[in-house]
């Protein structure tokens, strides 16, 4: 496997290896995200059931 440098002297799979990461951050922070407002969600339906 050859790799190229291009302009900033880093190779492709350098490039490759950060746009995996940057996705996979944002994905944790995403489902963190979503975990937060299901949990207040949920919350708020529980407190409503739960008042005569």
């Amino acid at each position: 496997m050859k790799l190229k440098l291009n302009q900033n002297h880093t190779n492709e799979f350098g490039t490759f290896i950060t746009n995996c990461l940057r996705v996979i951050r944002n994905a944790w922070h995403f489902y963190h995200a979503l975990i937060l407002v299901f949990k207040v969600a949920c919350g708020s339906v529980g407190i409503a059931l739960l008042t005569p």
